[in-house]
């Protein structure tokens, strides 16, 4: 039988790869992003180790890191339909809201 099923609300960590930011995505996502450079493209490509294999961000999509620590690339469309941003002073309270569940 087909049942209908509603995503748990819970908190994201992510970043936006722009294609110059390469020391930040480096620091959230350590040794599960590598930066190289494309001489076709005169540019760097950001590669995300994910669960699935390596995948490739593009420069605007979203790198997010899951509830068990992975990452992975997310198109900015995608992303602006299932994220909304949680204003900083929200963050403890949704957590706790979560945990609490």
């Amino acid at each position: 039988m087909v049942q209908k099923w509603r995503k748990k609300p819970i908190v994201i960590e992510a970043i936006q790869w722009s294609g110059e930011n390469k020391l930040e995505v480096l620091a959230f996502c350590g040794a599960y992003a590598k930066i190289s450079y494309n001489d076709v493209l005169d540019s760097d490509y950001c590669e995300i180790s994910t669960l699935e294999g390596y995948m490739i961000a593009s420069i605007n999509d979203f790198i997010i890191k899951g509830v068990n620590g992975e990452f992975y690339p997310c198109k900015p469309d995608i992303f602006a339909k299932t994220y909304e941003l949680v204003p900083p002073s929200n963050i403890e309270d949704n957590r706790e809201a979560f945990l609490n569940k």
